[in-house]
């Protein structure tokens, strides 16, 4: 394949799976990271990974790896700067979800203040990955997504009794 078709291939799987990325890089945005940088720099190590990509697993589940791998990683720069800015002060990007109920925000800003590795879980789990399917993309066995599933759930419910 030339390079031309490559590029080609890549533009639409990017814009076939352009939901699954705005969607991880939405619970991982900081303060200084907007969305659109964020986005970029995900479609950007997608696009230096898609060479190697070897069809071993879905597209999506590749693509969603990828991204929770950028998303990550520009969290812990994050941490390593010497200012936060308090969970309060950060945009709501949650109030323009498809189901804009007041719960639906509320579980949004519950998870935001999760760990990574709970926040992707349950964002998979929302967007109704299977557990196979969450193993895959995480990097975890199906028992261990299982068991941490499970505690994000309780996590999230004494949370919000508070």
């Amino acid at each position: 394949m030339n390079n031309i078709d490559l590029e080609k291939v890549f533009i639409e799987i990017i814009q076939q799976n352009e939901r699954i990325i705005y969607k991880v890089c939405s619970f991982y945005i900081s303060d200084d990271a907007t969305l659109g940088d964020l986005y970029q720099d995900v479609v950007s190590n997608l696009w230096v990974a898609y060479p190697k990509f070897r069809s071993e697993c879905a597209i999506s589940t590749w693509i969603y790896r990828i991204a929770l791998n950028t998303c990550i990683s520009s969290v812990r720069k994050e941490l390593k700067k010497p200012q936060r800015v308090p969970l309060s002060q950060l945009p709501d990007i949650f109030e323009q979800t498809e189901d804009s109920s007041p719960d639906v925000s509320e579980l949004y800003r519950l998870i935001y203040q999760l760990k990574d590795m709970e926040r992707a879980i349950i964002l998979l789990y929302l967007e109704e990955k299977s557990y196979q399917q969450i193993a895959d993309i995480v990097g975890l066995t199906v028992c261990n997504v299982a068991i941490k599933l499970k505690r994000t759930k309780e996590k999230l419910l004494s949370m919000s009794n508070k």
